[in-house]
Parts: C-alpha cells; structure tokens; sequence
C-alpha cells in the first residue's frame, strides 16, 4: 500500500502538468510565424480569454516553454541579428541573458519607450513577458538559402545598374495595435501534433499506474487468502490430533477388555 500512495503523488504531477501544456499551447500565437521566423527567432505570446495578447511568462517559464516545442529560448546576439534582418516587435520578451527585450527599427512613443535598437528591461526574473524563443534548423536553413542566392544575385548585377527602392517609413504616429495587425501571427503548426503527443502520453502514465495498482491490489489479496488457507489447515490438524488423542484412550481400554475375555476364555476351557 505504501508503493501505492508514493505513485499517486508523481502521476498527479504528471498529469497536472500535462494538462497545463495542452491547455496554454491552444493560446499561443507567434510573431511572425512558426515556420517564418527571422534569423531563426520568433516572439511566442500569451492570449487570454478574449484571445487578446498578454504578459504572461516569467524567466524561467519562458524558457520551459521554448524548451517544450524542443526550441531555446533566443539570446541577446540571436535577437540582436534578427532585429538587423527585419525583426520588430511592439512587446517585450525574455532572452537567455535573464532579461527582456524589444526589437524596436522605427522609434514610437508607445513602443520601447520612443527607442530604436534593441531595448532592454532588466526586470525581476518573476515579472511577466513573451519569451523570444530560436529555432537552430530554421536559422540554419535561411543561411543556407543566402549562400546559395548570394552567387546568383551579384551574377545578375553584372552590366545593369542597380535600383534600390527605399521602403516608406512608418509613421511615428503607429500605435501597437496597428503593429500587432500588420504582423499577424501564426497559430503553432504543431499545436495538434504536440496535444496528440501530450494526451498519449497522459493516458500511458494512466494505464500504467492502474496496472500497478491492480498488480499491488491481487498480491496482497492473494497473500491474505494463503494466510487464511494457513490458518485453516492449522485448525484442521489441530482438531484431528485432539480427535486422536480422544480417539486412543477409548481404543486401548476395548482391546484390553477384549483381552481379558480371550484370558478368561482361555482359563475355562
């Protein structure tokens, strides 16, 4: 029984926290998209009830996070690279260095505090924010996709001049939620996958602590029933030597009575 109430605390745990991972990865969104990140770095965010953005990790759940999608959380020179390839944000998330950042190319008042660059918040490790989270194989897969276009685009530039169109600049009179509607972000492609994942998981841990229980439960009613089956035969012999005992004073005084008469039988003739 002590096996047992040891178990039940762990597959609690383990169930509890399952069930938070397939509960929160249904209100994840990311900026700008899980396949599609820049430099192999993407903003994951929180969506509340009214799938509207919040804070809503600290450090060291930000990091769990990155780690459940078998990503890292992003470091400062990761996030710094992606921000020089294109990378803004209007919310603030944790890198690996333990505080938050905000990729900022065009200065605003209400982002980053009118900066531009990569604006930091060294905050308490329990304040809460997105977590910018990297993705190795898709970093690794832009790079390779640079070193092949890198030949072809200086080929094609021999004898043609070179037009460069200069993008507008956003107005400095953006507000986040404009920036949050033209970066619209991408549901997790592997959200089903990972709550399949998740749920064959819970149900094995299931299924394997009731066939422990049930393991546990017939030993020890097996082992009840030997030690009844013990304590019967030991009552059963006991009743059949006292059975016995009673039995042979009986037998011997009829054989000596029998005796006697042979003897007196024996006398007369």
């Amino acid at each position: 029984m002590n096996i047992i109430w040891l178990c039940l605390p762990a597959a609690l745990l383990v169930t509890s926290a399952l069930s938070v991972q397939m509960t929160d990865i249904r209100n994840l969104r990311v900026s700008p998209g899980f396949n599609q990140s820049i430099a192999g770095v993407m903003l994951v965010t929180s969506l509340n009830e009214l799938n509207q953005p919040e804070y809503a990790f600290n450090a060291s759940e930000a990091r769990r996070l990155c780690w459940s999608f078998g990503l890292n959380i992003a470091s400062k020179a990761q996030v710094q690279k992606a921000l020089s390839r294109g990378l803004e944000t209007c919310r603030f998330g944790w890198i690996d260095e333990h505080f938050a950042v905000i990729p900022r190319i065009h200065p605003i008042p209400s982002c980053g505090r009118n900066k531009s660059g990569l604006v930091p918040w060294r905050a308490s490790v329990k304040q809460k924010f997105d977590v910018f989270c990297f993705n190795e194989t898709d970093a690794a897969i832009q790079r390779m996709d640079e070193v092949t276009d890198s030949p072809l685009k200086s080929t094609h530039g021999v004898g043609h001049t070179h037009h460069t169109t200069t993008p507008p600049s956003t107005s400095s009179s953006s507000t986040p939620e404009t920036l949050d509607s033209e970066i619209e972000p991408a549901r997790f492609a592997s959200s089903s996958q990972s709550f399949t994942a998740g749920k064959a998981v819970l149900i094995f841990c299931s299924c394997a602590l009731l066939l422990l229980i049930t393991i546990i439960l017939t030993y020890l009613k097996l082992r009840r029933c030997s030690q009844k089956s013990d304590v019967k035969e030991q009552k059963e012999y006991i009743q059949t030597e006292e059975w016995i005992c009673v039995k042979t004073p009986t037998e011997t005084k009829k054989a000596a009575e029998e005796d006697e008469r042979i003897e007196v039988g024996d006398d007369a003739q």
